[in-house]
């Protein structure tokens, strides 16, 4: 046990112990958000790559240029099995100039929020993995969509998507 507070505590965490007699003991393991682990879909838009936490993830699919529409008002839309859903162009929204421009070369990731659905367009799906969450850097702290970042397997930087801050970027 001692070991396991040392490395608790060189992670700025605390391990707490309660203790009732004849009962057993509890053990509280406290850390940092830095260090909180998300579920994460990996995904790619032109050249750069972020993370869609799993939890806001419905479904993905390729949609066919047939479910693809304009509606006045709402801008592009989706059908997916009769439901009209808004599509985010992650690649319009980010300013990435080479992402995938058709539709049907495109995948969407269908996300939720409490009380929205929206599809988001990537240009490919490249995995699912769990991520440890680094705060963002003070410079970018504050900017809507991303909630954090994690160093991934190659040792390049992904952002996490904060899909609340998506939606509300795209309806701006």
């Amino acid at each position: 046990m001692d070991v396991v507070r040392r490395n608790v505590d060189s992670l700025g965490g605390r391990v707490e112990v309660q203790t009732v007699l004849g009962e057993g003991s509890t053990f509280l393991i406290r850390l940092p958000l830095t260090m909180a682990i998300v579920d994460g879909m990996l995904v790619q838009v032109g050249s750069e790559r972020y993370i869609i936490p799993t939890i806001s993830i419905s479904e993905s699919i390729r949609p066919k240029a047939e479910q693809f529409t304009r509606v006045i008002g709402k801008g592009e839309m989706l059908n997916v099995r009769g439901e009209m859903i808004q599509l985010v162009r992650l690649h319009d929204l980010f300013g990435i100039q080479n992402g995938d421009k058709d539709i049907s070369e495109s995948l969407v990731i269908i996300v939720n929020t409490d009380n929205d659905k929206r599809g988001l367009l990537v240009d490919d799906l490249l995995g699912q993995q769990q991520v440890v969450i680094k705060n963002l850097d003070k410079r970018l702290q504050g900017i809507k969509g991303f909630s954090g970042s994690s160093i991934l397997g190659d040792g390049l930087v992904g952002l996490i998507l904060d899909i609340g801050g998506i939606f509300k970027l795209a309806s701006s």
